[in-house]
């Protein structure tokens, strides 16, 4: 009878031992969305084109300046009068001063106006895209936990805005506005008709959100509106606004080179890509260059954004397709 009791000491170590490994293996959403993400590699691919691009925008003067050459100078000695101003030299004058080659007809360093042209454009889009994700977040939050004469009003301004030909708008308004600054014009055209796509998705999550457990105990706690908001709400909603700002930002870069192209964008000098395409399609056939490197820049943002936006849409909103 005495050797029953000895039996016991090793079952009660068992437990803790078996209870270690779960504990390590687990991790919040953000943590599984992380693991998610760095397992794509379409994902990775995307994040080093956006980085690249990125930096490019924030550098634009420094990485601009090692082809020796600026955006607004001429260089009349790598174009063949002769031939109505073509580069000369192949693949549209590319050489060791000019590593991309040069416009048609001013010699201009095409290194350099594609460095800064991303400035112009990606500066137009994200600045547009914050804007948009700001004031849709706050109408959709507001639409959605308050409801009543809010959400009536918000809605009615969403679809208003929604059904309004935006892009004549943007035509009109850029044609008429002359003596002001065309790049805080442009994204403030531009964000002014991007904020209801957000809002009506903000504001279905909210109303999901706004009848939990957990809202309706910190409701009971005493925690006031805002507090509910800020603590609660907007933490609920980041994931689906995280994925679809992603989303966001490749038709805002696609609205700005439209705008461009036609020629109510970026005045010249300043270059932007949307602009510098529009003045290349006249030599697409005899400088090939000068139209593709553009254009390159513009499909490879727009693409990486793209991929990364439905990698994100996948993984952190509720209602995409990979939940």
């Amino acid at each position: 009878m005495n050797t029953a009791p000895t039996a016991s000491p090793p079952s009660t170590t068992s437990p803790p031992a078996a209870a270690a490994p779960a504990v390590r293996s687990g991790g919040g959403p953000w943590q599984l969305a992380r693991a998610e993400l760095r397992r794509r590699t379409s994902v990775k691919l995307s994040l080093v084109v956006v980085a690249f691009f990125a930096l490019m925008t924030v550098a634009a003067s420094l990485i601009g300046s090692l082809g020796g050459w600026g955006p607004e100078e001429f260089d009349k000695s790598a174009v063949d009068p002769y031939l109505g101003g073509l580069p000369i030299g192949p693949l549209g004058g590319v050489s060791a001063e000019h590593w991309l080659g040069v416009e048609p007809v001013t010699g201009r360093d095409l290194f350099a106006r594609v460095v800064h042209g991303a400035q112009v454009s990606l500066l137009i889009a994200f600045s547009a895209t914050a804007i948009v994700v700001v004031a849709g977040t706050a109408a959709g939050i507001a639409a959605g936990y308050f409801g009543g004469r809010t959400d009536t009003v918000l809605s009615r301004l969403m679809d208003l805005t929604m059904s309004f030909p935006s892009l004549i708008f943007m035509i009109a308004m850029m044609s008429v506005a002359r003596d002001v600054n065309r790049i805080v014009l442009m994204t403030a055209v531009i964000g002014l008709f991007g904020w209801p796509g957000i809002a009506r998705v903000v504001r279905g999550q909210t109303l999901s959100l706004k009848h939990r457990e957990y809202v309706d105990a910190a409701r009971v706690g005493g925690s006031g509106p805002w507090r509910i908001l800020a603590r609660d709400i907007l933490p609920g909603v980041a994931g689906p606004v995280i994925a679809y700002t992603t989303l966001i930002v490749p038709g805002m870069i696609a609205t700005e080179a439209a705008l461009s192209y036609l020629g109510v964008g970026v005045r010249p000098p300043t270059p932007s890509w949307g602009q510098m395409i529009a003045e290349s399609v006249a030599y697409y056939d005899t400088d090939p260059m000068y139209f593709a490197v553009p254009s390159l820049c513009l499909f490879l943002t727009v693409l990486a954004f793209t991929l990364l936006g439905d990698a994100l849409r996948d993984i952190l909103d509720p209602r995409g397709s990979g939940t």
